[in-house]
């Protein structure tokens, strides 16, 4: 059965592309922790992020540094953090936040609730950067 991330890479399921390869896939989180928040994800289908195999492990992480990269110059922000929890969706995927304290990171807070417009615009942003 294909995941919702599956299906975002297939173009059934709209998102707001940051990056893409023949690999990966970054886009906005439409329920970020904070404005800029990314998910980066294989176009495979892996489950688990350490049942990846380790040369799409470390290109995942290559590729994520990139995006990293674009939401920093985007986004004002002290750092990206980075985590990869995998316990929401059955797709291996990385959350790339912006941050300024370890509380932005707090996946028990309050996501905010952005409007498509607004995501579009942060998408840009993002991608111009």
């Amino acid at each position: 059965m294909a995941t919702i991330f599956s299906k975002i890479v297939s173009g059934e399921i709209p998102c707001h592309k940051i990056a893409e390869n023949d690999k990966f896939l970054a886009f906005l989180d439409i329920f970020p922790l904070v404005k800029g928040h990314t998910l980066v994800i294989p176009k495979k289908e892996v489950d688990y992020i350490f049942d990846m195999e380790d040369d799409l492990l470390s290109e995942i992480n290559v590729f994520a540094k990139d995006v990293a990269t674009q939401i920093k110059k985007a986004i004002p922000c002290e750092r990206i953090g980075i985590a990869v929890i995998g316990l929401e969706v059955p797709h291996a995927h990385m959350h790339l936040v912006p941050i300024n304290h370890v509380g932005d990171i707090n996946f028990e807070k309050e996501k905010m609730k952005l409007s498509q417009e607004e995501l579009s615009e942060i998408a840009e942003a993002i991608r111009n950067a």
